[in-house]
């Protein structure tokens, strides 16, 4: 069996390598992106926001709507089988 205190030790280690990981990624970015001198292509980007059964899907252009219309429309489904098909017991 798994004593308690391993646990939390090893939850608080995740947190700590998760910050550390990010801080790196963002020095790494800085110092990558201060050499830079031309543009580089726009930024696209989407999403999906869950409040209870109803999706807000929200893009920058047609094909990444698209494809967050795509993902909460699979997370929907993913939703509904693990809390009304597989949760009853």
């Amino acid at each position: 069996m798994v004593n308690s205190n391993t646990v939390i030790l090893a939850g608080v280690a995740v947190v700590v390598l998760g910050i550390l990981i990010i801080f790196i990624g963002t020095v790494l970015q800085v110092t990558k992106s201060t050499g830079e001198t031309e543009k580089t292509g726009g930024v696209q980007a989407g999403g999906v926001v869950m409040i209870g059964p109803i999706p807000i899907i929200f893009g920058t252009n047609k094909n990444i709507t698209v494809v967050s219309i795509v993902l909460a429309i699979i997370l929907m489904i993913v939703a509904y089988l693990l809390f009304y098909r597989w949760g009853r017991y």
